[in-house]
């Protein structure tokens, strides 16, 4: 009798945790539009329509490189309540051609 009781405890999932804390995503893309406070890339997939979102540029963002639009970009950003934050920008220069 006690044995049946005793596997009966409830299994917890452990992601109530992992769900406080925002996870950081990637979106790279082009600068179509830049201000002080926000930037927008857009990017463009072989055989499917361009996606574009807006990131907001906090003074704790990390950005390297100088952005200016039509700059290849990666954005490293969190999503919460107010909508899309930038954490990092990383500025993606072109390739430099080999040296003979």
């Amino acid at each position: 009798m006690f044995l049946a009781f005793a596997n009966s405890n409830p299994v917890w999932s452990q992601d109530h945790a992992a769900a406080a804390q925002p996870q950081d995503q990637f979106f790279a893309g082009i600068i179509t539009a830049l201000s002080a406070t926000s930037i927008t890339v857009t990017r463009t997939v072989l055989g499917k329509e361009s996606t574009a979102r807006t990131f907001a540029i906090t003074p704790e963002t990390h950005v390297v490189g100088k952005p200016k639009l039509k700059s290849r970009v990666t954005v490293r950003f969190v999503s919460d309540e107010t909508g899309d934050r930038a954490v990092r920008i990383i500025v993606r220069g072109s390739p430099q051609p080999k040296k003979q």
